[in-house]
């Protein structure tokens, strides 16, 4: 397997109503997704590990003001320029989704779940989506390198 850098993109503001609890909540769970890409031998990388730094040495910004604007979204799609493909977690969030409609205009791959990742199934946590991945795996009859060249790469079209 080919290390991969991957951008985790999720919602970071959406749904949250700008709550500071919340909004970490959100980072934590991109975070603890990256630690699993990690593990399964890839380089993860998120918008807000680089852009929520970069705020708080201009001064601080809340989101929606234009210090905020000027940097949280503009870093991200610096980063997917650098990365090799994105894996979009969590609920609706018009960020994340930009971040994959973009990777897929640059022609990167789009994974839709952890499971999807190369190497990363057996690095993650044994989750409801991961035995059902497994269970799916065992009743496929191809070789496992024939199920891993199959469609891992979803494009997310309706998706959320």
């Amino acid at each position: 397997m080919h290390p991969l850098m991957i951008l985790v993109a999720g919602p970071y503001r959406a749904g949250t109503g700008d709550d500071p609890a919340k909004l970490a909540e959100n980072v934590r769970a991109m975070n603890e997704v990256a630690l699993v890409l990690f593990r399964a031998g890839h380089l993860p990388v998120t918008g807000e590990a680089l852009a929520l730094p970069l705020l708080e040495a201009a001064g601080g910004a809340a989101p929606g003001d234009p210090l905020f604007d000027e940097l949280f979204h503009p870093v991200a799609e610096r980063l997917l320029a650098r990365c090799d493909a994105v894996l979009r977690i969590g609920g609706p969030s018009q960020g994340a989704d930009r971040m994959t409609e973009q990777a897929r205009a640059q022609g990167k791959p789009v994974y839709a779940a952890l499971a999807d990742v190369p190497g990363a199934r057996a690095a993650a946590p044994r989750t409801p989506d991961v035995r059902a991945a497994d269970a799916a795996d065992a009743a496929d009859p191809r070789t496992p390198d024939a199920r891993a060249a199959g469609p891992a790469v979803t494009h997310l079209e309706g998706h959320r």
